[in-house]
């Protein structure tokens, strides 16, 4: 998931808004030794030019982040600040005599608000990567500061109009294509945003906002309190059928939480996923799955269903204010959707082909529980277990004895492998010291051309799992490329949660994660790619940004990656063809799973958007909604409603879940044009237009049009089908 919004003023401010809401070796200073500085600074903070937060980053590389400097105590006299200084660039934006111009109004509050911008790196660092009570409770409380700071600026009436006369006048024929385009993203931030509301109407807008940066907040760190707060430690005698680097990895977990001896399962997807794969004790698995479903869902002080039903009527009473029917309307209309109409119609067009092989996957894992006497009749908790047995039966394919194949560093370095091959970059570690980085086990690789050897950007990565780090994998960027202004250099970084193994041995991943790795890679891609002009053309459109990341996956599988890393941890020996070609034949494997647990969270998602919220009950309505789809009693929800970050954590994704299957349309399409060229993946002509019409352009080019570009037509969802292994009708 790639953690970026663009904002009005520069790329700072929504940035800041995703990050403060978002979807674990422990650091000493990440705790109490943060809360004892912000307990002995006083109320007024640092003076500003003592405040590291508001300094132009300096060193190599055009200057990069001072993380070894944060210091927490300087984030809200920062933030205060920034505002201040941002609101008087934009007062002087409006308040220009001369008639508006493209550079003077558009150009001009593009570029404002880099104090902000610079504090919203570190802001996400803290959010993401390093959150601790102290933050959370700063975090809280700007949040609906920051939201009325954005609402002075969309609700700016000499601003606004001076963006609107550059919008309508003559000088947009006069304009590059991508010029034109920040106009009309500039605009319609604007207009769709409470720009056009007069008196009680317009403030009664932006008091909504302000109150849903508040639940916003509470909603993220409601779920990051259950993550943190269940983890359950197990004895040596509970760990039948748990694979040695699990077992390894949570004696690790156990330690580092003062439980020496003992085996921690955390309430996170890393942590839980292979537990009720491979546990063989079933009141365990259960146990494990109750609670990591239950998130945000325990009728306690972060219990989120109160929250989600007030997000709703905020939501739909705002968009009402701008004449919208339901929020996905307002939500959809400058996507590549259009509308939730179209959204549910890909949704349900796959539906029924996911349920009925999600029939013929529990049909099999039935019949092996049967065959072994288990008594039982398949559950939840039962069905990542059983089907792993499935997996072995069927394909005779182990996923543990694939994992042993799957070493991280290797899969990075089949990464940077891939990105010189399509992209023509190179990957260098930097000196350890040289760039600043927020944990020891952050690192930062200089990426240069091949060819020139110019310097395109840095690459932090931050791999590994941790307290006070959100769960799951995103991707960020701490500066985008531009060049209104001189060319600036890329700040890329990638984020997981993989669970650390003891010191000196090789983090071993299930083949998901390593399509996860490449997924969250192919975010860091598109952003060293850029070679758009203007800070808010680094943005994208959320049903295709996923596009990218989704396509890069295929690149797991070419024959040149796996026989080049995936090599045995212990032996050094490249993994067998005949593996190999288990791995292939089992590539359908679970899809029936896999898909429906992903589309009804999809389709939830959109139905809670378009339905009149007024005395909704979330965990009702999910319920009766899942009824009404029939969705299996043995899938659950990928992400049920009361933990649903994507959708209540901020808005980024908000009637937007679908996007992950709109992108995979055209992932699904453009991985066939690559299949069907001569030189397969790896193809210089296919590689060559992917990077110019799909990577390097970012939100410079209508979505639709690039894909035209690349492929020569739209892409055709008969390809997804075929993917998925599910029928295609003729």
């Amino acid at each position: 998931m790639q953690n970026k919004l663009i904002a009005l003023t520069g790329s700072a401010l929504l940035t800041a808004l995703v990050g403060c809401a978002q979807n674990e070796v422990d650091s000493p200073e990440t705790g109490s030794s943060q809360a004892q500085s912000v307990a002995a600074t006083d109320k007024s903070g640092q003076a500003a030019h003592d405040n590291v937060l508001l300094k132009e980053w300096t060193g190599p590389y055009g200057g990069v982040p001072a993380f070894e400097k944060m210091n927490l105590a300087d984030l809200k006299p920062a933030l205060e600040k920034a505002m201040a200084m941002t609101l008087k660039e934009v007062d002087a934006i409006a308040n220009n005599s001369a008639a508006p111009t493209f550079d003077n109004t558009i150009v001009a509050l593009d570029a404002s608000g880099q104090e902000l911008n610079r504090i919203f790196t570190y802001w996400g660092i803290w959010s993401g990567n390093l959150s601790t009570p102290e933050f959370r409770e700063i975090q809280q409380e700007m949040a609906p500061k920051l939201s009325a700071f954005n609402s002075k600026i969309t609700q700016n009436t000499k601003l606004f109009q001076r963006v609107k006369a550059v919008y309508e006048g003559d000088q947009m024929e006069s304009l590059r294509p991508d010029q034109q385009r920040l106009v009309w993203l500039t605009y319609n931030g604007f207009a769709r945003n409470g720009a056009t509301l007069e008196g009680e109407a317009k403030e009664r807008y932006a008091a909504i906002n302000q109150r849903l940066a508040e639940l916003h907040t509470r909603f993220a760190n409601n779920v990051l309190a259950d993550e943190e707060g269940y983890v359950l430690y197990l004895n040596e005698d509970q760990l039948d059928g748990l694979p040695k680097s699990l077992v390894t990895a949570a004696a690790a977990a156990a330690t580092q939480r003062d439980h020496e001896g003992q085996y921690a399962i955390t309430n996170t997807r890393s942590s839980m996923d292979p537990f009720l794969t491979y546990s063989d004790e079933r009141d365990l698995r259960e146990k494990v799955w109750r609670t990591y479903y239950s998130r945000g869902d325990n009728a306690d002080e972060h219990d989120n269903n109160a929250i989600i039903a007030e997000i709703l009527k905020l939501r739909d009473e705002r968009v009402g204010l701008l004449g919208y029917d339901n929020y996905a309307q307002w939500r959809l209309e400058d996507r590549m959707a259009k509308n939730p109409e179209n959204a549910i119609e890909l949704l349900e067009a796959v539906w029924p082909a996911a349920i009925a092989r999600v029939e013929e996957e529990v049909a099999d894992m039935q019949a092996i529980a049967d065959k072994e006497g288990a008594d039982i009749t398949i559950e939840p908790w039962d069905y990542r277990y059983y089907a792993e047995k499935v997996r072995k039966a069927k394909y005779n394919l182990d996923s543990d004895e694939v994992k042993q194949y799957l070493q991280l560093d290797k899969l990075r370095e089949a990464m940077f492998y891939v990105a010189g091959r399509l992209f023509n970059f190179d990957f260098k570690p930097v000196p350890e010291g040289s760039v600043p980085v927020f944990h020891p086990d952050v690192k930062v690789w200089e990426v240069t051309d091949k060819t020139s050897g110019d310097l395109v950007g840095l690459w932090y990565l931050d791999p590994f799992a941790r307290q006070g780090k959100r769960s799951g994998a995103w991707a960020t960027s701490y500066r985008s490329h531009t060049t209104y202004d001189g060319k600036k250099t890329v700040l890329s970084s990638n984020n997981s949660n993989f669970i650390k193994g003891a010191p000196g041995e090789p983090v071993l991943i299930s083949w998901d994660d390593a399509e996860t790795y490449f997924h969250e890679f192919g975010h860091a891609l598109h952003s060293l790619s850029s070679k758009v002009a203007y800070p808010s053309l680094n943005g994208g459109v959320r049903d295709y940004t996923e596009f990218q990341s989704q396509l890069l996956e295929r690149w797991l599988t070419t024959d040149e990656v796996i026989d080049r890393f995936l090599v045995h941890h212990e032996t050094g020996e490249p993994i067998p063809d005949e593996l190999v070609a288990k791995i292939k034949n089992a590539a359908t494997f679970n899809e029936g799973f896999k898909t429906t647990e992903y589309l009804a969270s999809a389709l939830v998602d959109l139905k809670l958007h378009t339905t009149d919220p007024e005395g909704i009950d979330p965990d009702a309505f999910e319920r009766e909604t899942l009824e009404e789809l029939g969705m299996p009693d043995e899938v659950v929800m990928r992400h049920r409603t009361p933990h649903f970050g994507h959708i209540f954590s901020g808005e980024g994704y908000s009637s937007g879940y679908y996007g992950y299957m709109w992108a995979e349309v055209l992932t699904s399409d453009a991985a066939e044009a690559f299949a069907e060229a001569p030189g397969g993946f790896y193809d210089k002509e296919v590689a060559a237009k992917l990077v110019e019409h799909l990577f390097s352009v970012r939100n410079a080019v209508d979505p639709a049009e690039a894909y035209r570009a690349f492929r020569g037509r739209d892409a055709k969802v008969e390809a997804l089908m075929r993917d998925r292994g599910f029928p295609v009708e003729k």
